[in-house]
């Protein structure tokens, strides 16, 4: 599905998305990302929902986010709350959804001027 938005073209954008990959300011990514408003596109270390664990959610802390959406790939996922207590104590909203979601949440949070974090694996 392509995503088309208002966009600052100064921001990274999610421009589309489908089987195995996000598409970033129109560049391909076919694995997990982390990306916020400004800055580069990380690769993140998650290839799964399996893999996540408490540190992968403290490594996020170092970006400072004010919300986190976790794109669980294909279809939503819950994990334990134990995983996400590192972003709980420093007051760090989470949310879980399935990566397509997750990816329209992030264009309209971070054309809020919101300080979003979208860690994704893809859908």
């Amino acid at each position: 599905m392509k995503l088309h938005a208002d966009a600052v073209p100064s921001l990274n954008t999610v421009t589309a998305y489908g089987p195995g990959f996000i598409e970033i300011n129109r560049e391909r990514h076919g694995g997990p990302v982390l990306l916020m408003p400004e800055g580069p596109v990380r690769p993140w270390a998650a290839q799964s929902v399996e893999q996540l664990d408490e540190a992968a959610f403290e490594a996020l802390l170092a970006f400072a986010p004010e919300i986190v959406l976790v794109g669980t790939g294909p279809t939503q996922r819950f994990l334990h709350p134990r995983l996400t207590v590192p972003l709980s104590r420093a007051r760090i909203g989470v949310d879980l959804m399935d990566s397509r979601a997750a990816c329209r949440t992030y264009n309209i949070l971070m054309a809020e001027g919101r300080r979003v974090l979208a860690a994704l694996l893809p859908t």
